[in-house]
């Protein structure tokens, strides 16, 4: 058997088109231009990039994007000032906070201050506990996309077994969440799962996301089963440099199953295109008009 690629650029790409559809009906329709306001403090590089990346598919999509560039030494008083002030401003319908934050800023205290309805990365207590209860809520970019791409592949999830690898407030607890309201049958498992390769190998969604490369081999794997890779990982290689690998071990992973992630152009590219959908869907709800369907959990 060899896996189906699931193609999580070019899916993007087909969740950036609709995003823009929606934007530009609702300025047409209704003078509304979506904006997002992204807050970075200090010069981490990885960041860095990310935002970059963030501000220039904001626009391309069609929306305002707003990006706030605070020094590393920033106050936590002069961010949570900030924050306030994007809260109030109508021209702001999500934001978002570059994790992680320089040591001296309480990162909770600082999600925590973002309004939970401009909260495009899902992580305010308030969101985290919507989703949780199966209410209407902020969902968090990367298990949203997730969920997307094994909705196309699928169509129903309903009743399939679904295990989920890693329990990270970002990724694991939201996509377990996610998959039991779609009537899946769901595991948390993690380092300290007794018989992890057994509890894997049972299910027909794996979910990996614990940061370890190449930690699932394919023989963890159930035959047919789907595999969704959301670990980034940077490896030496034998011949000098490095490369990206997820936390499955992709050839042996792709022989057994019957449909995968590749690291990269999986999950990675789905993030921002969530983060894209995320915003129009707050502002098309701060105007209390339909949500955009297909970009919503």
């Amino acid at each position: 058997m060899t896996a189906t690629v699931i193609d999580g650029k070019a899916f993007a790409a087909l969740v950036r088109e609709k995003v823009a559809g929606h934007v530009a009906r609702l300025k047409d329709e209704h003078g509304i231009t979506p904006g997002l306001a992204v807050v970075l403090v200090g010069e981490d590089p990885a960041s860095q990039v990310y935002v970059r990346s963030k501000g220039k598919q904001t626009v391309e999509v069609g929306m305002n994007s707003y990006e706030h560039k605070l020094d590393a030494d920033t106050s936590e008083a002069d961010l949570l000032a900030l924050i306030d002030q994007l809260n109030k401003d109508p021209a702001v319908h999500g934001i978002l906070v570059q994790l992680p934050l320089p040591k001296h800023l309480d990162e909770d205290l600082v999600i925590n201050s973002i309004d939970p309805a401009k909260d495009v990365d899902g992580f305010h207590i308030s969101n985290v506990g919507l989703l949780g209860t199966g209410q209407k809520s902020m969902v968090p970019c990367t298990p949203l996309g997730c969920l997307m791409m094994l909705r196309d592949h699928h169509g129903s999830l309903s009743g399939m077994d679904a295990v989920v690898i890693g329990r990270s407030n970002i990724v694991g607890k939201p996509m377990a969440q996610l998959l039991l309201g779609d009537s899946c049958t769901v595991t948390i498992a993690h380092s300290r799962t007794k018989d992890l390769a057994e509890v894997v190998r049972r299910a027909d969604i794996v979910v990996a996301a614990v940061g370890r490369p190449e930690m699932v081999p394919g023989d963890w794997i159930k035959p047919g089963a789907t595999v969704i890779d959301v670990g980034i990982n940077r490896i030496d290689k034998p011949e000098g440099g490095t490369r990206l690998v997820g936390d499955c071990h992709y050839d042996s992973c792709a022989a057994v199953a019957g449909a995968i992630t590749p690291v990269p152009g999986g999950v990675g590219p789905m993030t921002i295109a969530c983060l894209l959908a995320n915003t129009v869907t707050a502002a098309c709800r701060a105007n209390s008009l339909t949500e955009p369907e297909g970009l919503t959990a």
